[in-house]
């Protein structure tokens, strides 16, 4: 509380008090200091507002209004108070939450849903790009970000890391024998993100061992999803994050290749911005996030 409002209940109790004694102990603070309260209004308002005598204390004029208007502005900070501290206790309101694409869409919406059939009073705004985002400048309240972090004014919370795997649809692998070493890669057709090139590198690495792969892209595109339907129908060998292709996987519509080898991974967390008290939509999600997919 303010100076100025401390004083202004300083001043409601010891106006409601029979003496400055009286108010000292419902406030738990010197007759002193009671007095220096009342005295710093009177100076600023430039008139007295508690006639006092060696026997009693009376209201002027004045400090009869002003106590009204008091009593009026204590209330309106009280209810402020009330407000923003059920916005910090129940989840609800907007949460603006940024993520990968890939990632937001196979593995953070189920939580979402969750989320938000927990939550209904929460409206939640998801936006799916492979940026940084600067959480500040466009109002976000929750990311998921891969890779180092290198905003330290952040709080961030580990989430299970991001693994790249190799697989294809039981249709190619009819035609095409399925690759038993990662060198086998060059004779099949690879389905590759356009960012990485005409001709991407894959790395596979098993007990210390490392195999550089130069493949040939059959098919390039910048979008992943447009790669999975891809290797869904048959084109040929995909290279993706797990968060794309596990339900495919788990559904038949591809199968695991190499299994005993490893593709690159990325770490992944779940970030706020620092604040003292994060309110409660920001609190819950960001537990339940935790608690799915750490």
């Amino acid at each position: 509380m303010s100076n100025k409002l401390q004083s202004m209940h300083v001043f409601v109790v010891a106006a409601t008090s029979e003496s400055f004694a009286a108010a000292a102990r419902a406030l738990d603070m010197s007759s002193v200091m009671v007095g220096k309260h009342v005295q710093a209004l009177e100076q600023q308002l430039g008139a007295s507002l508690i006639a006092r005598t060696t026997r009693k204390q009376t209201l002027t004029e004045i400090g009869v209004n002003y106590l009204e208007r008091c009593r009026d502005v204590l209330a309106s900070v009280a209810a402020a108070d009330a407000v923003a501290e059920n916005l910090r206790a129940t989840p609800q309101g907007n949460l603006r939450i940024s993520a990968p694409v890939a990632y937001g869409t196979h593995r953070l919406m189920p939580v979402i849903s969750e989320y938000a059939a927990n939550y209904p009073q929460v409206n939640i705004d998801l936006e799916l790009n492979n940026r940084v985002v600067n959480m500040a400048d466009e109002a976000v309240d929750v990311a998921i970000r891969s890779g180092s972090l290198s905003d330290t004014d952040l709080i961030a919370r580990p989430l299970r890391a991001s693994r790249m795997l190799a697989a294809a649809s039981p249709s190619y692998l009819a035609r095409h024998a399925a690759p038993v070493h990662p060198s086998d890669l060059a004779q099949h057709n690879c389905l590759s993100l356009a960012a990485w090139g005409s001709k991407p590198v894959w790395r596979f690495s098993k007990a210390g061992e490392t195999v550089l792969v130069p493949v040939e892209a059959a098919f390039a595109s910048n979008y992943g999803q447009a790669l999975l339907a891809a290797a869904v129908s048959g084109m040929g060998v995909v290279v993706q994050t797990d968060a794309m292709l596990e339900a495919s996987i788990a559904a038949g519509h591809l199968v695991l290749l190499l299994p005993d080898w490893e593709l690159p991974s990325r770490a992944l967390h779940v970030v706020r911005r620092a604040e003292i008290r994060p309110s409660a939509k920001v609190r819950s999600f960001i537990d339940l996030v935790v608690a799915k997919l750490a």
